[in-house]
């Protein structure tokens, strides 16, 4: 078959795990960024019409995470079956896993898309400049674009704060800016941490809509292309969905959780929301 090799990409990847006696220390950076805007009572709404509520309320404060945790579970990751390769067999995070630390839909629509020529997908051929003019009222500065993304200073700086007197087109302008910056900031967050890429105008179109998406689905996929990527001894830099991966690490591996953390409600991830590493405490 032509295409063959392609359907084996990954068996030519030099796992980490081959190459520990050699970088015994090795520890993965994990690439994040916190969205730091305020969740105004007039946003609420929409972030529970959309399924992202429990999200929201998770990035109040800055999720911290143990880099060397993560990166000794990364070791154990198999990109041929989604696994971690454990002592006593194999596990992973399920979508019910996703959907009791984060909170996210499990069911719904698909969210797919095109990652490069997305401008191709949108509706009746219309360009994402355009697009975002309409969404957002106006378009950033050309020193805050590069290509199909847009700076998050921008983001921060021009919707941080929802004005008192915002009528409700305004609420629902700051509410499609929080909800961008959510989803490129904590669910897929990737290596360009300093950027909020334009695939996403199509969800944002209708607000209304974007409860019948399976955001759980998507941020687990999304996880999954992250910890095979990270698998590679060529890499350095980890993103993605990294809160979600280490709050499993905690409910499920009792032996290496914090102590300290015995109240909890929903979601199960914000049991661990005031976690800070002992390095960090102690700085």
């Amino acid at each position: 078959m032509e295409d063959e090799d392609r359907l084996y990409r990954l068996n030519g990847i030099a796992h980490v795990a081959g190459y520990i006696d050699e970088e015994p220390s090795r520890v993965i950076t994990a690439v994040r960024r916190q969205q730091n805007m305020s969740l105004h009572d007039r946003i609420i709404p929409y972030l529970e019409t959309a399924g992202l509520y429990h999200l929201a309320r998770l990035n109040s404060q800055w999720f911290w995470v143990d880099e060397s945790l993560l990166s000794a579970f990364i070791e154990r990751w198999r990109p041929e079956t989604h696994t971690f390769h454990m002592p006593f067999g194999e596990c992973t995070i399920t979508l019910q896993d996703v959907a009791y630390q984060l909170g996210l839909p499990i069911d719904g629509a698909p969210v797919s898309g095109c990652l490069t020529k997305f401008e191709n997908l949108m509706e009746h051929g219309r360009p994402a400049w355009v697009w975002f003019r309409e969404l957002f009222g106006e378009l950033p500065p050309q020193s805050k674009v590069k290509q199909m993304t847009v700076c998050y200073t921008w983001f921060h700086e021009r919707f941080r704060v929802l004005p008192a007197d915002a009528t409700d087109e305004t609420v629902r302008v700051y509410a499609r800016a929080y909800i961008l910056m959510l989803l490129s900031s904590q669910l897929f967050a990737d290596k360009n941490a300093n950027r909020v890429h334009l695939r996403w105008l199509p969800y944002l179109t209708s607000l209304d809509d974007l409860g019948r998406y399976s955001w759980g689905s998507a941020a687990l996929a999304w996880l999954y292309r992250c910890l095979c990527r990270g698998t590679n001894r060529n890499v350095v830099n980890l993103a993605g969905p990294l809160h979600l991966l280490q709050s499993w690490i905690f409910w499920r591996f009792p032996t290496l959780r914090p102590t300290g953390f015995d109240r909890f409600g929903f979601s199960l991830a914000s049991r661990w929301a005031e976690f800070v590493l002992r390095n960090d405490a102690g700085a």
